[in-house]
């Protein structure tokens, strides 16, 4: 019997990887973002459900609602970015607030406020995936900050969600080429920094984040949670 995914954040980049994925396993795939057109497009590839939602909306998460089924298998938050990208560059301290907080907002607090709304269509057996960064551990300012939030978060809640036979992890990505995560700002100097960081001399890409979000949500990782996996080629080692 196939699952109910839902993947936020899915029109582009390691969210529509993802959501590709599970819809060409035969997974009944709903895939959620800001901009209808990427949707659309991934929509008429692989069948998914695309719904348009503003993640760090109550108003509109609560309106989502209506549109999905009573039951969710798997929920990957991926909605989020840097929204340093985005700001206008204003420093005086009204500015510096807002946009620290609008990464807070699209990082964590959207993962949050999903899981929320979703809480009680969560079914038994099933997974989250929140997609977390190397950043968390290396620093980027409000951005790392937020994702640093965000695996601190999930601690709670896999003890939350595992009384339910819920699993929650955090998979964390280091540099992800082929997204629009950088806005087409990255220099080349700055790439080749961020490869030769890694072990293994290649940028990561988002069909090695999907083999993480596919493992995290099959029966082989049923006793996997509250844990962060990362993927980011060596750039930073654990033991």
């Amino acid at each position: 019997m196939s699952r109910t995914i839902l993947v936020t954040g899915g029109g582009t980049g390691i969210g529509r990887a993802i959501a590709r994925h599970f819809a060409e396993q035969g997974e009944n795939v709903f895939v959620t973002g800001r901009r209808p057109g990427p949707l659309k497009e991934l929509a008429d590839e692989c069948g998914a459900h695309a719904l348009v939602c503003d993640h760090t909306d109550p108003e509109a998460l609560t309106r989502l609602l209506a549109d999905l089924p009573e039951r969710i298998d798997v929920l990957v938050n991926n909605a989020g970015g840097n929204t340093d990208f985005d700001a206008d560059g204003g420093a005086d301290l009204a500015s510096y607030a807002r946009d620290f907080r609008a990464n807070l907002d699209a990082n964590l607090v959207s993962a949050a406020l999903t899981t929320r709304a979703l809480n009680g269509r969560l079914a038994a057996g099933g997974t989250v995936v929140h997609i977390g960064s190397i950043a968390a551990d290396q620093g980027a300012g409000s951005y790392g900050a937020a994702k640093a939030g965000l695996a601190a978060w999930n601690l709670d809640l896999a003890d939350e969600l595992g009384a339910r036979d819920i699993t929650s992890n955090v998979v964390s990505p280091g540099y992800i080429a082929d997204t629009e995560f950088f806005r087409d700002r990255l220099s080349e100097e700055r790439r080749d920094t961020l490869v030769t960081a890694t072990a293994m001399g290649r940028p990561g890409s988002p069909a090695d984040i999907t083999g993480a979000v596919a493992f995290l949500a099959s029966p082989a990782a049923r006793h996997i949670t509250g844990q962060v996996l990362n993927v980011n080629g060596g750039a930073r080692k654990t033991r």
